[in-house]
Formats: C-alpha cells, structure tokens, sequence
C-alpha cells in the first residue's frame, strides 16, 4: 500500500500538476494541504476520473486539507482538532481508509515570530500532541500525515544558521515534534535515510530548486503498528521541477499487508 502527503499550494490553480503526479505514482492513497479553495470548489470530478474516491475540509483563500483514495471507501471520523485554538481554519481531517486510521494535517506555519501566529502554532501543536497521544492509546494502525512546518534537525534545513529566528526552526517547535516523537511515533522518511540529507520543499525564490537549497517540512509519522510494516519512504523531488508546480514535492511510503496469524496445527491424540 503507497500513501503519500502532498502540500499542492492551492489545488485549483495546480491541478494539471496534481493529476500528472497522480497519474505517474499511482499512490493508494493520498493526504493534501493548502488547497486554498472553499468546499464547492474542491475538483471532485477530476479527482474522481483517475479512480479516486474523496473527501476535504475546504477554506476560501487559505489552508485546506483532503484525502484521496482508490484502495476503498473512506470513513471519515474527525475534521478539525479537538479544542482546536481557531476551528475556523481548515487544517485536520481523519479518516479510516483500507484498515488504517489516517490523519492529515497542516501545521500553522506561525511567522513572524514573536507574535500571535507563533502563538497559535505552539497552541495548535499541543492540540495535536494531546490528540494523536490518545490515537496512539488506541493500538490501532495510526499515521499523521502531512505539512508539519517544521524542520526537526539541522540535517532537515539547508544552512541552518540563516534560519535560527524563523518559526518553522525555533526551539518550541522542534520540541514539540520531539515530544510528539517520544509518544512512539516513526518519522518514517528519517527512519529510512538515517543520516542523509532529503528535502521536501524548496522556495521558489534565489533558484533553491536548483541549488537542492531546501527543507524537510513534510512527514509520515507511523504508529508502532504501521512502523513495522515500513518498506520504504521517498521524496518524488522530481516533480518540484515541473511547469507551475507547487514549492513542496510528495512524499510517499510503502507499507507491506499486515501478515496474516499462522494457524496452529493441532496435534493428534
């Protein structure tokens, strides 16, 4: 089963992308962020054309989350967070999907910082981190998926000295991510690139495509339940050099079928 996270900066505008990637990966199932559209203007139809079921928590102008699949129907169970600080912005949707619990996510970016959109983003982080630790409780197979906004390592930034003051790096929220990690979640791009430098975002300005001067702000976060299933996590980086592309690349995993229980011989008497 492939699931990916795709932040496709308005979903409208960058469809033809969107459809390309669909097309050409073929994921099982897919988390989108910022699709920056109202609810009756999300593309169903052309979604749906590819063989892809949906569902989305829409916004005018801003934000937006979506889950696309072809691999069963889609069970949504929540949009929005429990106790989320401003439910007014479009920013969470969980579903069960094929027999995993899957929550998309988009993390409020919080610049400037200091100020109140930094404020909002720690709020809304231990929103998140209270929600998913009672997600975990459930031992159910559990992903978080999505735009984290969040560089967790120097390893995950390009020059991170010029970023030391930015919200996306700052102390609070990289410890954040940590607790929310210690709960028992697997960074499963981390996991499989141990040590090496992978990017899933890259600005359009100063040619930081080009010069691979990117961020690793995009993440699959996998339950013990899931972690152990993991056969693979990548970045399809390519897709960033497309015409009118959006400024963040998919990211995608494998996970193998959960093996099914051997049956005990009974021996004769």
């Amino acid at each position: 089963m492939k699931v990916a996270t795709y932040n496709v900066n308005g979903v409208n505008g960058r469809l033809p992308v969107l459809l390309r990637w669909l097309e050409e990966a073929e994921p099982d199932v897919v988390v989108l962020q910022e699709l920056k559209a109202p609810r009756d203007r999300f593309p169903e139809a052309a979604i749906r054309d590819l063989g892809y079921d949906a569902i989305w928590h829409g916004q005018k102008s801003w934000n937006g989350v979506a889950l696309l699949s072809r691999v069963g129907q889609i069970h949504e169970t929540r949009r929005g967070l429990p106790g989320d600080p401003d439910p007014s912005q479009s920013r969470y949707i969980e579903a069960a999907v094929n027999g995993i619990l899957i929550g998309g996510l988009y993390l409020p970016n919080g610049n400037p910082r200091p100020g109140p959109k930094f404020e909002y983003k720690l709020a809304w982080f231990e929103r998140l981190i209270d929600h998913a630790a009672g997600l975990l409780e459930t031992g159910l197979p559990v992903m978080l998926a999505g735009d984290f906004n969040v560089m967790p390592s120097d390893l995950d930034v390009y020059k991170p000295e010029r970023w030391i003051d930015d919200a996306l790096f700052a102390p609070e929220v990289r410890d954040a991510y940590s607790r929310l990690l210690g709960q028992g979640w697997t960074d499963a791009l981390r996991q499989r690139h141990l040590g090496k430098v992978i990017y899933t975002f890259w600005d359009y300005f100063r040619n930081a495509y080009g010069r691979n001067a990117g961020l690793r702000i995009d993440h699959l976060l996998l339950a013990p339940a899931l972690a152990e299933r993991l056969t693979d996590a990548q970045v399809d980086t390519h897709v960033r050099g497309w015409e009118k592309t959006s400024d963040h690349a998919p990211v995608w995993i494998e996970l193998v079928d959960k093996p099914k229980p051997k049956r005990v011989k009974k021996e004769r008497a």
